[in-house]
């Protein structure tokens, strides 16, 4: 029987026990970790703290986990605030965020975001945090609504930045909390996704949306539904992950750049140049759990660069090569984009080189903006790479979209993928070349060295076998898009629920089509068709999504190569 979590929805079956030795399995020496997980070399940041850490045999990833995969913004919300209200005075919170909105409610009542990090400064919690300064609300972006949060938490004893140091066109779009507790480390807890603090993202599995909305196409008819997911981690990768956010914080570049505006700005908000000193920071946390966990960013190679990745970082976008390189049987992913030719050739190669390769993409039927200037860059990337992707396999290829029981469009936020139930990520990063080459990312890998005895037993090319946390994972998610109960057995082999997605689908849009007679069918998937892009709105259209939607950062010599 699945677990249920505190809003009464199924979670995946995680035993809650610091139980590190799985069946049959010593971690330690667990070879799909080596095989599937980056290697210090392979990551190509040498200048990171992250690696540099004494790790055994040179390993880029840390054993000894518990991961908690948190789908829906009201589960992460809740888990949240739960955590956060434990605090006590001397204990830390370290966040970053793309977008805070200061009134955003954790919980239905409430309390708001706000309310409860200027609480926590209030009564001594070190509270540090780094926001993007981003651009103006006017443009659909969220600089003021940043500033609000910042100088509120800033006003309590707190410290919270907004953070330009950023490419050109760039964002820092990475979510990550980290709590720790003083002289408890068995406490500390981080979480890593790809849910923002802010207005739209606390949905449910009912998928009726939020009531505090930020724009967004009126196809979603206001208050929009949204899928979105999150990992909640304990053990020593917290340490990782502090290590994250403070190579960030030190970093010795001016915050924002100096022209009089962004000053008189900064002086409003109370917002100085540099951070202050962080204290010492905790010892790691000890092992608390099974689970093998590696840390993977996006850096820009900008100037003046970062001295943690003075030449940039893209361990995302090599780990997903690395995997896909990997992948013989399943590669599931939700994604908000599903953009760029050079993304998908990287999964379009692996369909050619393995012929019983299924891949499953789920993502929003909608761009959040739509409008004549903005909808063909936003529409020319994702059209090219579902071409790709169609001719490399028409028949192994499949993407969908959702919609709630109401028939409304739910907007795909998630940022989740799944190979042969061996190896999965939860983050912040899109499928596309911003996220893996020029924004700031931050997504976490995981394996489970638990085998699941379910059949089919293994999915891979390597003997890994099937892993409980990643399958687990993937049939919650899937059991709520087609309807099915997630332990239901037809969701098990990938052949077979592939040819289930498409009977589902189907079998929805003819419902759709022929005028909704009957019961409505089950589920929430739906055959994804994106909107064509025209020859003329190509012509104006290329240069934008090249320019400022999606660009591309990698060095000049490899441009023109599906490498990262």
């Amino acid at each position: 029987m699945p677990n249920v979590d505190e809003d009464g929805q199924s979670a995946p079956d995680i035993d809650p026990t610091p139980d590190i030795d799985a069946p049959g399995v010593d971690e330690e020496e667990d070879p799909a970790t080596r095989s599937w997980f980056l290697t210090p070399d392979e990551r190509g940041n040498p200048a990171s703290s992250i690696d540099r850490i004494p790790r055994d045999d040179g390993r880029g990833w840390v054993a000894g986990n518990r991961v908690r995969p948190l789908v829906h913004g009201a589960t992460y919300f809740r888990r949240l605030y739960e955590e956060l209200c434990a605090l006590e005075k001397g204990d830390r919170v370290y966040f970053t965020d793309w977008r805070g909105d200061r009134d955003e409610k954790l919980l239905p009542e409430g309390p708001t975001i706000g309310e409860v990090l200027v609480d926590l400064a209030h009564t001594g919690v070190d509270v540090r945090g780094l926001l993007w300064r981003s651009h103006s609300d006017s443009l659909t972006f969220n600089a003021q609504q940043n500033q609000r949060l910042g100088t509120e938490i800033n006003e309590a004893g707190g410290e919270v930045l907004l953070d330009q140091r950023v490419r050109r066109f760039g964002a820092h779009h990475q979510k990550l909390f980290v709590i720790r507790r003083q002289g408890e480390p068995e406490q500390d807890v981080a979480f890593v996704g790809g849910i923002d603090l802010c207005y739209t993202r606390r949905d449910d599995a009912e998928h009726h949306g939020d009531p505090q909305q930020a724009p967004i196409d009126p196809r979603y008819q206001g208050r929009a539904p949204w899928h979105d997911a999150a990992l909640e981690l304990r053990g020593p990768i917290v340490g990782d992950l502090l290590r994250t956010f403070i190579e960030r914080w030190d970093d010795p570049t001016p915050l924002d750049r100096r022209t009089p505006y962004r000053m008189i700005v900064q002086r409003k908000a109370h917002m100085p140049r540099h951070p202050k000193k962080l204290p010492e920071s905790f010892p790691d946390p000890e092992p608390s759990g099974r689970h093998a966990v590696q840390v993977l960013r996006t850096y820009s190679a900008k100037r003046p660069h970062f001295p943690f990745a003075p030449h940039g970082e893209r361990s995302i976008a090599r780990a997903y090569e690395k995997a896909f390189r990997r992948a013989k049987n399943l590669i599931y992913v939700e994604d908000q984009y599903l953009w760029s030719r050079v993304v998908a050739e990287g999964i379009a190669d692996a369909l050619r080189r393995s012929p019983e390769l299924r891949v499953i993409a789920v993502v929003p039927r909608y761009p959040d903006q739509d409008t004549a200037l903005t909808g063909p860059p936003n529409r020319l990337g994702q059209v090219d790479a579902i071409r790709t992707l169609k001719e490399a396999a028409p028949d192994r290829f499949a993407v969908y979209d959702l919609e709630n029981a109401e028939g409304v469009p739910i907007y795909v936020h998630a940022k989740v993928c799944v190979v042969d139930d061996v190896w999965m990520t939860v983050g912040s990063d899109n499928f596309n070349r911003r996220s893996w080459t020029n924004d700031s990312e931050l997504t976490c890998a995981v394996i489970d060295p638990e085998r699941d005895p379910r059949e089919p037993r293994d999915l891979s090319s390597d003997g890994s076998g099937a892993r409980k946390l990643p399958r687990n994972l993937r049939l919650q998610l899937w059991g709520e898009h087609l309807g099915l109960p997630e332990d239901d057995e037809s969701l098990l082999d990938p052949a077979k629920a592939f040819d289930l997605w498409a009977r589902h689908a189907q079998a929805l849009d003819d419902w759709h089509a022929n005028g909704k007679p009957g019961e409505r069918p089950k589920g929430q998937a739906r055959v994804h068709t994106p909107e064509p892009v025209s020859r003329f709105d190509r012509l104006w259209a290329t240069p934008l999504y090249r320019i400022i939607y999606d660009p591309d950062d990698r060095p000049r010599r490899i441009r023109s190569k599906v490498e990262f």
